[in-house]
């Protein structure tokens, strides 16, 4: 990593990591794709300074841990799926999969007033459509007939332990649904 790759969200470097993890993962990205991810990651860590968002600040760790990871999962959701993201905090891995699929229906959910806010400013601030974010927990979500069984995919990233989260996640779950943690 050189000393540019920390400079910013906005350097070649920082953006050649992104597109090298997406390639690792058989995904083909392109600036496009990199200057989305770069907004919102300058846009995580200026509220990051408000309410607690993320502990990963370094440019390299966020294109890594963040936006890379993020992508793993995404050959395995089928494009048009309907998604649903729990705990979703700084937008991971939800974001990154709407704007890699945008034909995704995304529903990113946490149970942070606060997060929430940040996530629909992102939302707004990216220009995405077919996503939205919620400000609920998963099992009062599941209470609502409407989302009962309504997602093809549902994932998470560090919320909870494995069985935890697909208690949470079953009573969401379509038949022959995925669930990816």
């Amino acid at each position: 990593m050189s000393a540019s790759t920390k400079s910013g969200f906005n350097s070649p470097e920082w953006s050649e990591l992104i597109l090298d993890g997406a390639q690792a993962f058989d995904l083909d990205l392109d600036r496009h794709h990199t200057d989305l991810f770069a907004a919102h990651a300058a846009e995580l860590l200026h509220w990051n300074k408000i309410i607690n968002l993320t502990t990963i600040t370094d440019p390299y760790e966020v294109a890594v841990k963040h936006f890379v990871d993020s992508l793993a999962p995404a050959k395995q959701i089928s494009p048009g799926a309907v998604l649903l993201d729990i705990g979703s905090g700084g937008g991971f891995p939800g974001i990154p999969l709407k704007v890699v699929i945008p034909s995704l229906s995304v529903t990113l959910i946490d149970a942070s007033r606060k997060k929430v806010n940040f996530l629909q400013h992102v939302i707004r601030t990216l220009n995405l459509e077919g996503i939205e974010a919620l400000h609920i927990r998963a099992e009062d979500l599941a209470g609502d007939p409407a989302y009962q069984k309504h997602f093809d995919s549902i994932t998470s990233r560090a919320l909870t332990d494995l069985k935890s989260f697909v208690h949470q996640a079953l009573p969401l779950l379509g038949s022959n649904g995925d669930i990816i943690a």
